[in-house]
């Protein structure tokens, strides 16, 4: 099924459509589909080289719209989108994770694992659901999308921009490897910075 999927979303990449099936299939991701929105950005940037802001913007926005729709799935329609976390296998995590999240330390540490679901290949959907589950505030939700995706994106977008092939062929490799390893290491500097600030306060 998942063969499929993908197929399916490469070939809408190069549909002359392809930019209102790039926003489709991105406002899909972020609350059940599990094709991510990369495996058209990088394509389209390919055969269309002058438009890579333009299909970075239009990914990182539907995306985080999905996201949106996600975390009110996660408020008030709790039986449904268990279905959608059972189906990735995280149901026991996010019913552990709600009873134990709260304002303070459990506040920061969502923080920092909704910015990673947004970066690195975990499952954002599940993440969005979970932070409407949770009540997890709404405007630094939609912030935290909007970093998180958008720095993802703008780096699929400009590479597969300035490489072509050659990032297409390292992302199918090593993509999710260095993705996660760079959204820990923003992580780490972020919290330093967080100190810092603390200590001189």
């Amino acid at each position: 099924m998942f063969t499929q999927l993908y197929n399916k979303c490469l070939k809408l990449a190069a549909n002359k459509y392809s930019n209102y099936f790039l926003g489709l299939v991105s406002f899909l991701e972020s609350s059940f589909f599990p094709i991510p929105p990369d495996v058209m950005i990088a394509p389209m940037v390919i055969a269309k080289k002058n438009e890579f802001l333009k299909i970075f913007l239009i990914a990182t926005f539907f995306s985080v719209l999905g996201g949106m729709f996600g975390y009110i799935l996660g408020a008030f329609f709790l039986d449904f989108t268990m279905i959608i976390v059972e189906f990735y296998g995280y149901e026991k995590k996010i019913l552990e994770l709600k009873n134990t999240l709260i304002m303070g330390s459990g506040f920061y540490a969502w923080l920092g694992i909704l910015f990673l679901a947004g970066f690195t290949p975990l499952p954002y959907k599940v993440f969005t659901i979970t932070s409407g589950l949770i009540g997890f505030n709404f405007i630094i939700f939609i912030l935290i999308s909007f970093i998180s995706r958008g720095l993802r994106f703008f780096i699929v977008s400009y590479l597969s921009y300035k490489f072509g092939d050659d990032f297409t062929n390292f992302m199918n490799k090593h993509g999710q490897k260095w993705f996660t390893i760079i959204g820990i290491l923003i992580l780490i500097i972020a919290f330093f910075f967080y100190l810092l600030i603390k200590f001189y306060d």
